[in-house]
């Protein structure tokens, strides 16, 4: 399988940003765009090594100014989202052990939470530094109930941007959805979801499991597909990877994939040229000035809105 290209990104709060890897502490009086970026070779090796000038970064085409890199060490903070609906009984197992190695492999100053998904969205872990506390909460899921994905992503990303709103901390966010199915109790649509996610530049990472044996019934086959559509778009424009094992034996190794891309991210930060807040979405493209890379963020990011006062 071929190396993947990962970034997740996010619109940071004013305030004093510090970020390890980096010298002494960045500070802004405005808003900064926070990107992390994965660069790779023509061969899908991840190229390390890059320095700021190496980078130019373009918002709707036009060059911004870097103000803000970091090589390596940048914090993050992981929300593992769980599917213990029951369809998953046959599951649990295999899926504790999966998540328990994912978990383990994260660093010192990283931030892990955990939320099982059924009818409805349970925390099961809140966000901290709590490994083990982490492992031992995916240890005790049970499966029972239906899913309430949709749901589970929304408020997960809401309260992730409360964290971060209060953190003055530059830290990298990502989310890893595992579920074996589609949504059944979600008030939450999925144009909700996408929406907030764009807002957001949470990092995404979907893990669908999917079934060997496709169902022939063709309302089914539509059913499924729309489904696999919505993983890989929340996966694609906020940055991230959808995944759709046939095997749950290969539930690890896809763990595996996201832990090395998200161990091997440049953290790069700009203030937009453009102060309008007209509420418009930005696209962002960022390249390297060396030949034969490849690099990827999120698609962009989306403006707040200047809201008019009537006197």
């Amino acid at each position: 399988m071929k190396v993947l290209i990962v970034a997740l990104s996010c619109l940071l709060c004013c305030g004093q940003l510090r970020a390890q890897g980096t010298e002494g502490t960045f500070r802004s009086g405005v808003d900064l765009v926070s990107l992390n970026v994965i660069v790779t070779d023509n061969h899908d090796k991840f190229i390390s090594g890059l320095t700021q000038k190496d980078f130019s970064v373009f918002e709707d085409g036009i060059q911004q100014d870097v103000s803000f890199f970091a090589a390596a060490n940048v914090p993050l903070d992981l929300a593992v989202l769980l599917d213990m609906s029951s369809s998953m009984s046959d599951k649990m197992a295999t899926v504790q052990e999966a998540a328990i190695g994912f978990a383990s492999h994260l660093h010192d100053g990283d931030r892990i939470s955990v939320i099982g998904i059924r009818d409805s969205a349970r925390t099961l872990h809140e966000l901290d530094g709590d490994v083990k506390g982490a492992c031992e909460a995916i240890r005790r899921t049970t499966a029972g109930g239906g899913t309430a994905l949709y749901n589970a992503i929304y408020t997960t990303l809401k309260q992730m941007q409360k964290v971060h709103a209060a953190d003055g901390n530059v830290r990298r966010q990502a989310i890893a959805l595992l579920t074996d199915g589609d949504d059944t109790t979600s008030i939450v649509s999925y144009d909700d979801v996408l929406a907030l996610a764009k807002q957001a530049g949470i990092a995404i990472y979907t893990i669908a499991l999917k079934s060997p044996y496709p169902s022939i019934a063709l309302t089914s086959q539509k059913y499924f597909s729309e489904s696999e559509f919505a993983m890989r778009s929340l996966a694609q424009e906020t940055g991230a990877r959808a995944f759709f094992p046939t095997d749950i034996g290969q539930l690890a190794g896809v763990y595996t994939l996201i832990t090395d891309e998200l161990s091997n991210q440049y953290a790069l930060g700009y203030t937009s040229n453009n102060r309008k807040q007209d509420g418009s979405f930005r696209h962002i493209n960022v390249r390297v000035d060396e030949p034969n890379v490849r690099t990827r963020t999120r698609s962009g990011y989306q403006v707040a809105k200047t809201q008019l006062t009537l006197r």
